[in-house]
């Protein structure tokens, strides 16, 4: 499935791929897929975190991609 957004974080070190993610998310609907590309080894923590603190659903990641869906 597409993703309604893709944000593009790599070359980019903690916290700066989920600080880009936030900002992009805000214009969207509850519900949108976004994908992000982050190749930062901490984004497989962050991200998650990132998720649950805010509310949206991490879907899962395959090596520096990460799906969510947003609350």
């Amino acid at each position: 499935m597409e993703p309604d957004l893709e944000v593009d974080a790599r070359g980019l070190l903690c916290p700066l791929p989920v600080l880009r993610l936030r900002k992009r998310m805000q214009a969207l609907p509850s519900g949108a897929l976004v994908r992000l590309l982050a190749d930062d080894p901490a984004a497989h923590v962050d991200v998650p975190h990132f998720c649950a603190e805010a509310g949206h659903a991490f879907l899962g990641a395959e090596g520096h991609s990460f799906t969510l869906r947003k609350g």
